[in-house]
């Protein structure tokens, strides 16, 4: 059956309730000229990605040791005329289905280093775990879900006149949480400073929590690396008031090996590693220097709230306090992974716009300050251009180099696992991936064919609203599979248990 025979309401479902006229006219014009099929098999390949990189051009792939030409591929061959990708964004608001890949592999990556698995051995798993969230310190009284609607003696009044309590309950998604119970008291300054610093300071906390290791362990710092080695996977989160925190697993390792992953000191157990991160946190310094002569220079720390838990394997609870397990917390970060640059906080509030503008008036007096040569200003050349994050300039999901796999190597194997389906599609061979798992993970250096092409850039996304429309409601339908399927199969599991 031709694609301009097929019933559009058939074809779209529901789906197409509250579209344009217009996008409605570009959907039959795509049946009409027997393009329909052709975008959903590009859609199927790209995984549902709403907004696609579109290449022409083409490749050879050739046995570097004969010289044979083993396949060649190009876009003029394709239906559409170009070659589409995976945009890959991770923002989920930009593609649910980029973003939900990048997920996964946050997840994999972080459950490896915990469990094992993926080239990281399963005695990784003996080795002490815990799990922790460093916050920002207070720049002022803002509205709160703990603080607020408590009973106080005697209201507190600022110097504005405004009043320091609430009393009002705020519900989870009242604007009010985050923002300042008096803006003029509020310390936008430091909090963009701190911000700004935050990659650093988590740093400078990392090397503490070493020295310390060291100490525990009556070895000299410089030797540290011979005995113990820290390994983690890192996300920051925006709060509502706009200031990021860091969710991190650590772990303990043993010695630096070329191999990684060694056995721990028996003298650091779980307990004893939270204890000793949080010493860390609590004493880490940074200090940092003034914009420009009007400003000061600050000594930077973590804020009071911190919270550090043991993580056990071969556990499941729901108790809040208990002892968190591995796929709790890899689901939790890769969450996290994907959120944090889109949720910045505070949204389109007051607050928001002040801390913008803030932002962008320190930038200002920073390019006015290195004009004049004041020392530190060079720091903050580039505060201007990171208004949309806010001030912070660090990556949202990080580990360390020995922690787990990378994403880099998953990515690759994700490529290799395509290419092997598509070439066994074609023989009608079977083809066991599970057992394919470490050639798949592999380094790109064993392998042993020669890719030569020719690219170029022919723009991103879709010809059409229609067309994204399309992607953004398959993705939505993929994902909802992917839940009824992992809803099935842990009740299948309940049921054996």
């Amino acid at each position: 059956m031709a694609a301009s025979d097929l019933n559009l309401a058939a074809v779209v479902g529901d789906h197409f309730a509250g579209w344009s006229p217009q996008m409605l006219d570009q959907l039959q014009r795509m049946f009409t000229s027997n393009q329909f099929m052709p975008f959903v098999a590009a859609l199927a390949r790209v995984g549902n990605c709403a907004h696609p990189i579109r290449l022409r051009g083409s490749s050879t792939r050739i046995d570097p040791a004969t010289g044979e030409i083993l396949s060649s591929y190009a876009s003029s061959d394709e239906p559409l005329g170009v070659t589409y990708i995976r945009c890959g964004n991770r923002r989920a608001s930009v593609c649910p289905a980029c973003s939900r890949v990048y997920a996964a592999d946050v997840f994999h990556l972080i459950r490896a280093g915990v469990t094992g698995g993926k080239t990281v051995p399963e005695s990784v798993a003996e080795n002490p775990l815990v799990f922790a969230t460093l916050t920002a310190p207070s720049f002022g009284h803002v509205h709160s879900a703990q603080a607020c609607g408590r009973p106080v003696r005697g209201i507190r009044h600022c110097r504005h006149g405004h009043t320091l309590h609430c009393l009002v309950r705020h519900g989870n998604d009242d604007p009010e949480l985050g923002q300042p119970l008096c803006f003029d008291c509020y310390d936008y300054t430091s909090q963009v400073v701190w911000q700004w610093w935050a990659p650093d300071l988590w740093r400078r906390f990392t090397i503490a929590l070493r020295r310390l290791i060291a100490k525990t362990l009556g070895v000299p710092g410089d030797r540290a690396a011979h005995v113990a080695t820290v390994q983690y996977a890192k996300v920051a989160e925006y709060q509502r008031r706009g200031v990021v925190h860091f969710h991190a697993l650590i772990r303990l390792d043993g010695p630096r090996t070329p191999e990684g992953f060694a056995v721990a000191p028996a003298r650091i157990d779980s307990r004893r590693l939270g204890r000793l991160v949080q010493a860390a946190a609590q004493t880490v310094r940074l200090t940092v220097p003034g914009i420009d002569e009007d400003d000061p220079a600050r000594t930077l720390a973590f804020g009071p709230q911190l919270d550090v838990r043991p993580v056990r394997l071969g556990r499941r609870s729901d108790d809040p306090t208990a002892p968190l397990v591995p796929e709790q917390v890899a689901g939790y970060l890769a969450k996290y992974a994907t959120k944090s640059a889109d949720d910045t906080g505070p949204g389109g509030t007051a607050h928001a716009h002040r801390l913008n503008a803030t932002i962008r008036e320190l930038g200002q007096r920073a390019r006015i300050a290195h004009v004049h040569c004041h020392a530190g200003a060079e720091e903050y050349l580039l505060l201007g251009k990171w208004v949309h994050m806010l001030g912070f300039r660090g990556h949202f999901a990080s580990k360390s180099h020995r922690y787990a796999i990378t994403l880099g190597a998953l990515r690759r194997a994700r490529r290799r696992a395509s290419m092997l389906i598509a070439e066994t599609r074609e023989s009608g061979r079977p083809l066991d991936l599970a057992a394919l798992e470490a050639d798949l993970l592999a380094d790109a250096d064993d392998d042993t064919t020669l890719i030569i092409g020719r690219w170029s850039y022919a723009g991103a996304g879709w010809d059409n609203d229609a067309e994204q429309a399309l992607a953004l409601s398959a993705a939505a339908r993929a994902r909802e599979y992917a839940r009824q399927a992992a809803e099935q199969r842990s009740t299948h599991q309940l049921g054996e248990r």
